[in-house]
C-alpha cells in the first residue's frame, strides 16, 4: 500500500524542517514548496493526501494557493491545513475565506500540528523514540521554578526527574545543556504525563513528569535532533511501558 503524501508550504527553510521533524517518525512521504505557485503545481502533480500552508507568501499566497484548489474540482477535496501568526484576526479570517479545512497558527504547537494531521491521516506517528539522557535541567511554570534532572529524551519531548510537582497539561520554560554545545537549549513545553506518589505510572523511572515539546527555536531543535540521532548507533531505544 502507498504511503500517504504530505506537502508542507512555507518560504522559510527552517519552519519546513520544524514541521518536517514533527513529522519524522510518520509513515508518509513529505514534499515541499517554497510560494503558492509551487504548492500548486506539486499539487496537480503529486495530489498530496494532506496540504499544510503557510499563509504569507511570495509569488502566491497561501490563501490564493488554497482557493485555485478548492476551485478545481480534481483537486477540491484535498485537504489543506493554513498555518497563520496567532492573534491576527484579519489572517484568520483569510484562511476560513480561502476554503480551507483548518488553520493553526505560529509558534506552531507540535502536539497541536500532529492532531491537525491526524484529522485526516490517522496513521501519522504520536510518538518518537526515547533514549536515555542525563543532565541538569530547570523548568519554570508563572513564578514557580523548579530544577532537577532529565532521564531520557526524544526529538519530541523528555523526562524530568524532579522532587516538586506541577499540574497535567501546565506550560512550562526549561533550559537545559547538551553535550557538545555550548549555549543552553531554551524550550516551551507540557506536562504531558505525572509519574508520582499518586500517579505512579512507571515506576522504573523516578518521581517526575514527562514533557512534550510544544515550541523550541528551529536552531535548538536541529541540536536536539542531532544529538538524539547521534545517540541512535550505539543506544538503543527505551522501551515503552503502559
Amino acid at each position: 500500500m502507498p504511503k500517504p503524501k504530505i506537502l508542507l508550504v512555507d518560504d522559510v527553510n527552517l519552519m519546513l524542517e520544524l514541521e518536517k521533524s514533527y513529522l519524522r517518525f510518520s509513515p508518509v512521504r513529505l514534499f515541499t514548496a517554497r510560494d503558492g505557485a509551487e504548492a500548486l503545481e506539486v499539487v496537480r502533480a503529486e495530489r498530496p493526501d494532506l496540504v499544510f500552508m503557510d499563509l504569507n507568501m511570495p509569488k502566491m499566497s497561501g490563501a490564493e494557493c488554497c482557493a485555485a484548489i478548492k476551485a478545481d474540482p480534481e483537486l477540491a477535496a484535498t485537504p489543506v491545513v493554513m498555518v497563520t501568526t496567532a492573534g491576527n484576526p484579519e489572517d484568520e479570517a483569510l484562511c476560513r475565506r480561502s476554503g480551507c479545512d483548518g488553520y493553526i497558527t505560529k509558534p506552531i504547537d507540535r502536539r497541536l500540528f500532529l492532531e491537525a494531521g491526524r484529522r485526516y491521516l490517522p496513521d501519522i506517528d504520536r510518538r518518537e523514540p526515547r533514549y536515555v539522557f542525563s543532565t541538569r535541567i530547570s523548568c519554570q511554570s508563572g513564578e514557580e521554578e523548579l530544577t532537577g534532572t532529565t532521564a531520557d529524551i526524544s526529538i519530541g519531548g523528555l523526562y524530568m526527574a524532579v522532587n516538586g510537582q506541577l499540574g497535567q497539561d501546565e506550560r512550562i520554560e526549561m533550559v537545559f545543556s547538551l553535550p557538545g554545545c555550548q549555549q543552553k537549549i531554551k524550550v516551551q513545553g507540557r506536562v504531558a504525563w505525572l509519574n508520582n506518589d499518586e500517579a505512579r505510572r512507571k515506576p522504573r523511572l523516578p518521581a517526575g513528569f514527562g514533557v512534550e515539546f510544544m515550541a523550541i527555536d528551529p536552531d535548538d531543535l536541529d541540536k536536539v535532533k542531532r544529538y538524539v540521532e547521534s545517540l541512535r548507533p550505539a543506544v538503543p531505544p527505551l522501551r515503552r511501558l503502559g
